[in-house]
């Protein structure tokens, strides 16, 4: 019993500790934090920081520009959430064709995005973008139809920077997809155009059900990162024009490195949190009420 237990701390015990180190004490870190004024006096005598209690959530929950980040991120996340699954898969399905043409070009190019440096993403998309010289207004104008100020207009600027995460987010997604198309046994199909089933009753009855597995994963994987939406609108926006592209965590980044107010940071950071753990094990329910 004691050699066994000894070989499981063998093994576990690394993957723990990093655990431990990078995820359990930092949350348990911001939960302490977030009920008290923590600033950048605090960080070199944490005497400075006083216990207030609920007083950074109830401040929070009555800031106008955290509702706003919180509704540019719930926006974000319904409307590329979709748009990447349906474009992930429709992706996979065309690249598991046998006779698709140059099939490793394509997985590579629709690959690519998701590891390239997110700022030298940013840079070609605020090339593209540009109102004067950008590439997108140059096209659009070959039709006669009017360019915008994509990432200056409060309207045109979260569906410019939701356009470029789906555009990242589809290679990975769509390898997965492609791993779990790749494992359907062919013989369903046949069986299934024996039985008269056209593309779309084989797409519905045998494609989809065998893919669940990978529609949860992708699903979860896919809320957890756009409810952490950061990089994209730090770079291209900075939150702006009138916090039309402020997110939860450049609002966050904001509080606690704009203005160290490290306490308030942390029940942002609290907040979101609960909102990821919600909505994650509404999805895993959701999963065990299907099956």
């Amino acid at each position: 019993m004691k050699t066994r237990l000894s070989a499981i701390l063998i093994f576990l015990g690394p993957a723990l500790f990093i655990m431990t180190v990078f995820i359990i004490i930092p949350i348990a870190l911001s939960l302490l934090i977030s009920v008290t004024d923590f600033n950048v006096y605090a960080i070199f005598d944490w005497r400075n920081a006083k216990f207030i209690g609920f007083q950074n959530f109830i401040d929070l929950f009555s800031d106008e520009i955290f509702w706003k980040a919180l509704f540019n991120t719930f926006y974000a996340l319904v409307v590329a959430l979709p748009l990447t699954i349906i474009f992930s898969l429709l992706f996979a399905l065309l690249l598991n064709r046998g006779a698709t043409y140059l099939k490793s070009f394509f997985r590579l190019s629709l690959y690519l995005p998701s590891i390239t440096n997110t700022v030298a993403i940013a840079v070609v998309w605020a090339w593209l973008l540009n109102p004067r010289y950008g590439l997108l207004n140059w096209f659009l104008g070959l039709f006669g139809i009017a360019g915008q100020n994509w990432l200056s207009n409060p309207k045109w600027a979260m569906p410019s920077i939701i356009a470029l995460v789906v555009w990242k987010a589809i290679g990975p997604n769509m390898l997965l997809f492609l791993a779990g198309l790749q494992n359907i046994p062919d013989f369903l199909y046949e069986a299934a155009e024996l039985d008269g089933a056209n593309r779309w009753k084989q797409f519905l009855h045998i494609t989809v059900p065998s893919l669940r597995p990978q529609l949860l994963f992708v699903s979860v994987m896919l809320v957890i990162g756009y409810l952490q939406l950061f990089e994209e609108p730090y770079m291209l926006t900075k939150g702006g024009p009138l916090n039309s592209t402020m997110s939860i965590v450049l609002y966050l980044y904001r509080q606690g490195f704009y203005q160290f107010n490290f306490g308030y940071a942390s029940a942002v950071a609290v907040v979101l949190f609960g909102i990821i753990l919600a909505l994650t094990a509404i999805q895993m329910r959701l999963r065990k009420y299907q099956e």
